[in-house]
């Protein structure tokens, strides 16, 4: 799908980890890239109010993981995860995803690469209220170049006898499972997911974690996911902690938790 940045030169790697782009090691197989960042800083404002969102972040995300974003309010995931998506532009730094960079497009270009690669999901559902289900779902699949049809995207999100209801008609966890529909539907190379669970109880969030382990599982989906709840970190391939808008360690899970045994 990497499309987006055809008219533009594609940026290259200073220091690839073995063939086309892969990471490997001696006790894992090699893994294909999906983004490499390097250097990132984000400052907002200037002088004595300037915020330091991000300070000089090298980052891997790897094709069909599930990585799990952790840390505090404040401590740079949404700034990170927006760069990742197109969303925002780093003050300093390269983003790559795959052989393109990302932090070379103009708007037109990173919009391209929005539209054609990446699917989000936010805290908010953002559903559009005098929609159905499956009708909000059907904004995305009808402009998408290969979408999932609605009806199989909600299936896979454990929605199909909910179809025909309204926002008002669903619950919380429900409305949020169609975001994640609808996020979907249009067979995203990436799903950026920026606290999913956070509006939502253990019970009804462990159900939208549910969905979103399913999509990652059964289409490959490379998947970021932004939190400040430690138990969440246990269903990840890997798990990135972030303080003061740094790496603050990275950890692979031996052992991943299904959804449904988390609580907190």
């Amino acid at each position: 799908m990497a499309s987006a940045g055809s008219s533009h030169d594609r940026g290259s790697l200073e220091e690839p980890r073995g063939p086309q782009g892969t990471a490997s090691g001696p006790d894992r197989p090699e893994r294909r890239r999906a983004f490499v960042a390097r250097g990132l800083t984000k400052v907002y404002g200037k002088g004595e109010v300037a915020v330091h969102a991000l300070r000089g972040v090298d980052l891997e995300l790897f094709e069909g993981e599930l990585a799990v974003l952790l840390g505090p309010s404040g401590s740079g995931k949404s700034t990170l995860v927006n760069i990742m998506g197109g969303l925002d532009l780093p003050t300093a730094g390269q983003v790559f995803f795959h052989d393109l960079e990302l932090t070379a497009f103009d708007e037109r270009a990173l919009t391209a690469y929005r539209r054609e690669n990446v699917g989000f999901v936010f805290q908010f559902y953002n559903l559009v209220p005098s929609l159905t289900a499956r009708e909000n779902v059907a904004l995305i699949t009808d402009i998408a170049r290969d979408p999932l049809p609605a009806e199989e995207a909600l299936a896979l999100v454990g929605l199909a006898e909910r179809l025909d209801h309204f926002p008002a008609e669903l619950s919380g966890g429900e409305q949020q499972r169609v975001a994640v529909a609808r996020a979907i539907a249009k067979r995203p190379e990436v799903l950026l997911c920026d606290e999913p669970t956070g509006a939502l109880d253990s019970k009804t969030g462990v159900l939208v974690l549910e969905a979103i382990e399913r999509v990652n599982r059964e289409l490959g989906t490379t998947t970021a996911m932004i939190t400040h709840n430690a138990a969440i970190a246990d269903m990840a391939d890997r798990v990135i902690s972030l303080a003061d808008g740094r790496i603050a360690g990275v950890r692979e899970n031996a052992t991943k938790s299904p959804a449904r045994a988390l609580a907190w």
